[in-house]
């Protein structure tokens, strides 16, 4: 099966829709709670912080350089924008990591028609903890990591940096959200990593709808359950390899 991001793209928008079926909404309603106290605090936050950059910005300008005012504020309000919703969003997704986790079973119950078996094992759950806590610190760990050079890159490199930024936001998001419906299946964090970049182009396709839809006022509010139910819509269409 080929990569394709129009693909990724098309599993995002499903996701959307899928949020919207009667079967999923009383699943979809804490996460779009937290989804929308964490980003009304994001935008609250973001627009002080977009005040406070500026005005310091302005001030390293020369008289003689004041028209370059005029790309700036789109340039850096572009990238606060992908900063603080790329924050914001793994925050929420750590709040509402096991509701958003029950999310994508019954998405997934949805597309197939299937129930995940051991659902209520408690034995296998306490069982499988160890591994899955060391796969969130993985995780962290990983985000972390790759997010101090591209923070860097994002901040100091004109036009180009917020691009790159950009993009390795995309593929973060992927990783981020398709832990959910693979974890539902016993992925372990390098597993769900390298299942991801056999179809890196879908991936990131996938990753820059939703950083798309964070960005676009009102509908950022469903932009976590969307995902949630996009990547299992990734994970059922293009990500599994046993149907």
């Amino acid at each position: 099966m080929l990569s394709n991001p129009a693909k990724g793209a098309a599993c995002m928008l499903q996701g959307i829709h899928l949020i919207t079926r009667s079967g999923l909404k009383r699943f979809v309603l804490i996460p779009l709670l937290i989804n929308v106290f964490v980003f009304s605090g994001a935008i609250w936050y973001g627009s002080i912080q977009f005040d406070t950059l500026m005005t310091y910005l302005q001030s390293l300008l020369p008289d003689w350089l004041n028209w370059l005012e005029w790309l700036l504020w789109p340039l850096f309000l572009l990238t606060l924008l992908v900063l603080v919703f790329y924050s914001f969003t793994l925050v929420a997704n750590l709040i509402a990591s096991p509701f958003n986790g029950l999310l994508a079973e019954k998405t997934e119950a949805l597309m197939t028609g299937q129930s995940l078996q051991d659902n209520g094992d408690m034995s296998k759950l306490v069982r499988e903890l160890p591994n899955t806590l060391i796969d969130e610190v993985r995780k962290m760990l990983y985000v972390i990591f790759w997010s101090i050079p591209f923070l860097i890159l994002a901040v100091v490199v004109p036009v180009v940096g917020p691009v790159i930024w950009f993009l390795f936001t995309a593929w973060m998001l992927a990783v981020e959200y398709s832990d959910f419906p693979m974890g539902n299946h016993g992925f372990e964090f390098r597993d769900m990593l390298a299942r991801l970049r056999q179809r890196r182009l879908t991936s990131m396709g996938f990753g820059a709808a939703a950083v798309s839809l964070t960005m676009i006022p009102v509908l950022n509010f469903i932009a976590m359950p969307a995902a949630v139910a996009g990547a299992t819509a990734l994970w059922v269409r293009e990500l599994d390899t046993t149907t």
